[in-house]
């Protein structure tokens, strides 16, 4: 009988944000497939795990994942796991996991921290609709237009960026959305020296001079245009009709006082 491959989110910090299931399913299995096996084995320590570790990361993962498969055929169940976070959302593991889908074999998720749902949660920002964009591009070419796509994105959009590229992706949002456009930026979530601050990108820029720890950036989409709707016009229109009201209203008002004034005179007069 075939093994169970199981996709285990690891803390993105803080190594209390680790669940028991996951703690479980370290301990059980018969190896850990690690992004990086020496930051792994700081969790490992922490909980005394033993499991054995093999290195499981973007430059390997094609070449490797056929001996994984072959284990897990064999009845062995493997935990694959990335340096912070969920595997697979901005780090390796994909080719592994649909490998193991082609096989037949049984793909299991174990749920955990997360900094987008951190960021969205702390932000305050509203996020019943957002879209996760990864790591922005590298190259200028590619960097110009990702950001010209975000300037159109009519969903919050949350990203990843690296302490030593963030000043240049907040000019580069400057450029597209403009200095005084709200956003958030989260620096080092779950950690000690954790921080998450909304305010303008010009303010950004301002706050980050010497920029350390891994980021996560939260975009508001444009305000939209007012829809056109004919049994609810706009703000002018409703202005328009309500003055051509209050004219009908003052007319009549002004002949009903002009008609008592007329009967009162004609009272005085008799």
């Amino acid at each position: 009988m075939a093994g169970i491959l199981y996709v285990v989110a690891t803390p993105i910090g803080n190594l209390e944000d680790v669940t028991l299931r996951a703690l479980r399913i370290l301990r059980d299995v018969s190896l850990i497939a690690a992004e990086d096996t020496r930051r792994t084995a700081r969790l490992l320590q922490h909980y005394s795990i033993s499991t054995r570790t093999t290195s499981l990361h973007e430059h390997n993962e094609r070449g490797k994942t056929p001996q994984l498969i072959g284990r897990l055929r064999a009845g062995d169940s493997i935990a694959l796991v990335s340096d912070a976070g969920t595997p697979l959302i901005s780090d390796p593991g994909q080719t592994l996991v649909a490998a193991a889908r082609a096989a037949g074999i049984r793909v299991e998720s174990i749920p955990g921290p997360s900094a987008v749902m951190a960021a969205l949660a702390s932000s305050g920002l509203d996020s019943r609709e957002f879209v996760f964009l990864g790591f922005p591009p590298t190259r200028s070419k590619d960097r110009k237009s990702w950001f010209e796509s975000l300037r159109s994105q009519t969903r919050l959009a949350v990203f990843f960026e690296a302490p030593h590229r963030i000043r240049r992706t907040l000019a580069d949002l400057s450029g597209q959305l403009g200095p005084d456009r709200q956003i958030a930026v989260g620096r080092e979530l779950t950690k000690v020296h954790e921080e998450l601050v909304v305010c303008t990108i010009s303010e950004h820029l301002q706050h980050f001079i010497e920029p350390k720890g891994e980021f996560t950036l939260v975009v508001p989409p444009a305000e939209r245009a007012e829809a056109r709707d004919p049994e609810h016009p706009p703000a002018e229109q409703c202005h328009r009709i309500l003055t051509v009201h209050d004219v009908i209203c003052y007319c009549r008002i002004r002949a009903c006082l002009a008609s008592q004034k007329c009967r009162r005179w004609q009272n005085r007069a008799g």
